[in-house]
């Protein structure tokens, strides 16, 4: 389920009966008792978010006597917790005192009237300086205010298995230029080594912004037509961009790898879940040869993860996303995050900010980073060498953040993202050419923005 999908009555109610059960009551019905709600891992084996929680609300419980934390996890993939969360939010009797919010979906909640503005505290906030321009602006609404603590951020690349490429004559320090360059990887991978797939890219609208952000935007914002402007948005006009030839060239990638059968199986791409088969099951049993992918997999494989792969950064190689004709900056990544937000309805947002507060300590947030495989966005972390040198793979894509992009935050976004699945979904099942699939997603583009729309 889309958070922009049209909910049928009986569907709508059930839902919002999901949420209320899940929330167990409102977060105002004991001022002493604050409630947190996150995404929770469907896999049952991983426990990051929880374990680190856990520590925290210890931490919290001890210096606020009288005080208790109590976790309303909601188990879902992305999409659905998306729609389980706004369900949520949208009363007094269901809102929690503070949520995790994603970033590309925070915008959308702000002009919902779903969260509150953070200003007052963070303005008597010493940490909040801490904090990096570009994290704080991706929890910053249209009016100006900020309406959310970001907990680290994300940049990606290219993993691709060392053994494979062994087998399939390719070099271990691989680094492609272009986009040819790595679909000819995948297609010497499919001839030299057939029993694996050659390359994952998600896609489709049951994978949600995985398809979105992972690929499609990995791949349009290194397109030629890119360089130095925004290839989704139009600043200066302030539209949305339609009929690009980037988009045509970004799909035509995504046609290519699925016509070509050099990703997994049309259904098992089109799988809600297909992301935890990619970081427990086909990288680390061999499986897979390229995976396009995000900063974050190795909490996957951390001790007592239920994944554990302590020999990941000996088997698994790591290489930039090129641009389309290796043309400057000559490689591209996105990033994103999430960030802890407070319902505009929450009961308790005082306490839900001190519990922010205490999360975000140099020592708890350079823990969670660490443990969670992600990209500080303290400052005092990001130069801690205990930081840099916690985990492999940090430098690297930490290094990163140099050549990233970050989405038009608008709340038009979350319907835009799922008119780039519908068209990734048509050209991946073969059901649309890529010319039809861009066209339908023009058309979709004008509806959603009431035809705020500028043609490049």
């Amino acid at each position: 389920m889309r958070p922009t999908a049209v909910l049928t009555p009986l569907l709508a109610a059930v839902l919002a009966a999901t949420a209320l059960t899940a929330c167990g009551g409102g977060s105002g019905s004991d001022p002493d008792t604050l409630k947190v709600s996150f995404k929770q891992s469907t896999d049952n084996s991983i426990h990051v978010m929880d374990d680190y929680l856990a520590g925290v609300k210890k931490q919290f419980e001890k210096a606020n006597p009288g005080k208790k934390v109590e976790f309303v996890p909601i188990k879902a993939p992305d999409s659905e917790y998306y729609t389980k969360l706004q369900q949520m939010l949208r009363s007094a009797k269901t809102a929690p005192d503070l949520v995790y919010e994603d970033t590309f979906l925070i915008n959308s909640d702000i002009a919902s009237g779903y969260l509150k503005p953070l200003d007052p505290y963070l303005a008597k906030w010493a940490d909040w300086d801490r904090f990096i321009d570009t994290a704080k602006a991706a929890a910053k609404g249209e009016d100006g205010r900020t309406y959310g603590v970001p907990d680290g951020t994300d940049t990606r690349g290219l993993w691709f298995s060392k053994d494979i490429f062994a087998k399939a004559g390719l070099p271990a320090d691989w680094q492609p230029k272009t986009w040819d360059e790595v679909l000819d990887a995948a297609r010497a991978i499919k001839r030299k080594v057939p029993d694996v797939i050659p390359l994952n890219v998600y896609t489709g609208k049951p994978v949600g912004e995985a398809a979105t952000m992972q690929t499609f935007e990995m791949l349009l914002y290194g397109t030629a037509g890119a360089r130095g402007a925004d290839p989704l948005y139009d600043r200066t006009s302030k539209k949305w961009v339609a009929g690009s030839q980037g988009f045509k060239d970004a799909l035509t990638f995504v046609e290519t790898v699925y016509k070509e059968k050099l990703g997994p199986d049309v259904p098992d791409a089109l799988d809600p879940n297909v992301m935890t088969r990619v970081r427990g099951e086909w990288l680390p049993q061999g499986k897979l040869g390229i995976a396009l992918d995000g900063s974050w997999l190795p909490q996957d494989w951390l001790p007592g993860s239920g994944h554990e792969w302590p020999e990941w950064s000996k088997e698994l190689g790591l290489a930039a996303m090129p641009t389309q004709h290796g043309q400057a900056p000559g490689k591209v990544s996105m990033s994103g995050g999430w960030t802890w937000s407070i319902p505009d309805k929450a009961g308790n947002p005082d306490l839900a900010f001190e519990f922010v507060k205490t999360m975000q300590t140099k020592a708890n947030a350079q823990k969670w980073y660490i443990a969670n495989s992600g990209i500080a966005v303290r400052e005092d972390v990001a130069e801690d060498p205990a930081y840099v040198k916690a985990q492999p793979g940090i430098e690297f894509f930490t290094d990163l953040v140099a050549s990233t992009h970050y989405r038009p935050a608008f709340p038009a976004y979350p319907q835009v993202s799922t008119a780039v699945q519908e068209a990734m979904e048509g050209v991946t099942t073969g059901d649309m050419s890529v010319a039809r699939a861009a066209s339908g997603y023009d058309d979709e583009l004008r509806d959603v923005t009431d035809d705020q729309v500028v043609e490049r």
